[in-house]
């Protein structure tokens, strides 16, 4: 099971090798980048790379000589993060030989953080973004209880039993600080990210106020938008954006943040399993997460935001695309009720749909156009 990688996965990935020369996969560390790529490769003629290992590193010590004994195969380069100037030379290489399926670039780091990938190869390259397990690529495998307390990475969803899978990811938050920061050619003391890590946790699903956790964390503020850059890119925090319609209503305007994995919350807070989780202060904030995570990461061609009236109506996700609208509430409840001002939002924005996600049995409309959805049953028109 540890080797499972969902249909549409596989699928898109063939689509993109067949019709670029480049194609990268981006996602954060031990999501499945490298297990999805090697089961790939086996169908086919390749080669692949680690540049975390120094003789594979020194194999391009001379790419040139290199892409000319492996020029009729496709070669995987792992980590490409660590070699950011070597975008140039692929470049050149992909100018010679412009057909598809040449190159297979995994990296732990997003696009954003990666520039010389967008600047060099642009118009040569297409991206997949590869994220922890989704809950409709697990339905039937997994249940979304332990998804939702275990968080999507595969070591940890799939652990047999609780504790093996809250080792694995207390091994992965000290590996990611020690490690994979310095590793990508960060300088944050680990005491400084640790305790950081540890407030935005705390504050997971609040709205972010600058001057208290810049306060909290010991940092100034411009330091702390510099740390929080780099978990943003670094695939361990998400910042979702206010929406800015026209409501003649006061709004809230700063974003709102999450850590994207649940279980790495989970985690950081202690929290090892789903009853524990149900009688803990975060377990809405914790819901809630892990239900827009899912939204957003599936509807990724959608413009993600939320909605907050300084009077305290609130949209907890709007998706927004070509004057299309849905609007999302998220209820850990049984029998939800969606707020007042969730109502009164809705029928002033007047949205395609307007979905309450929660933890129930089956979809039902609660009010007209408005609707009452378990998170593995959702679909957008």
């Amino acid at each position: 099971m540890h080797y499972y990688i969902p249909r549409l996965i596989e699928k898109e990935l063939n689509r993109a090798l067949a019709r670029s020369p480049a194609v990268a996969i981006l996602g954060p560390r031990q999501c499945g980048k490298t297990t999805t790529a090697k089961l790939l490769l086996k169908r086919i003629s390749s080669v692949y790379l680690d540049l975390q290992d120094r003789i594979d590193r020194n194999k391009l010590s001379e790419p040139e000589l290199f892409f000319d004994a492996y020029r009729d195969r496709l070669i995987c380069l792992d980590e490409i993060q660590l070699l950011p100037d070597f975008f140039p030379m692929l470049r050149s290489e992909i100018d010679k030989d412009r057909r598809p399926s040449r190159f297979l670039i995994l990296g732990s780091a997003s696009r954003d953080l990666i520039k010389q990938s967008s600047e060099s190869l642009a118009g040569r390259i297409s991206y997949i973004d590869l994220t922890p397990f989704l809950l409709r690529e697990v339905t039937g495998r997994v249940s979304w209880r332990d998804l939702w307390i275990r968080g999507g990475f595969p070591e940890s969803v799939l652990a047999e039993n609780d504790e093996d899978s809250f080792d694995w990811r207390l091994d992965f938050i000290r590996t990611f600080m020690e490690r994979d920061i310095p590793t990508m050619g960060f300088n944050i003391p680990i005491p400084v990210i640790e305790r950081l890590w540890l407030l935005l946790a705390h504050f997971h699903g609040q709205t972010i106020n600058y001057h208290k956790l810049a306060a909290a964390a010991d940092i100034s503020i411009p330091t702390l938008k510099k740390y929080l850059a780099i978990l943003k890119q670094t695939y361990m925090v998400r910042m979702l954006q206010p929406a800015t319609p026209n409501l003649k209503k006061r709004l809230v305007k700063s974003p709102k943040i999450y850590l994207r994995d649940s279980g790495i919350l989970h985690a950081l807070l202690e929290i090892e399993a789903y009853d524990y989780l149900l009688a803990n202060p975060v377990a809405g904030a914790s819901w809630e997460g892990f239900v827009i995570e899912n939204i957003i990461t599936r509807y990724d061609r959608w413009r993600p935001s939320f909605l907050r009236t300084s009077n305290g109506a609130e949209i907890d996700l709007m998706l927004e695309r070509a004057g299309r609208r849905h609007l999302f509430e998220c209820k850990l409840s049984k029998a939800p009720k969606p707020s007042r001002g969730f109502y009164e939002l809705a029928d002033i924005m007047k949205p395609e749909s307007a979905w309450v996600i929660a933890p129930v049995n089956a979809i039902y409309e609660i009010k007209k156009r408005i609707i009452v959805c378990p998170l593995e049953q959702l679909k957008l028109a």
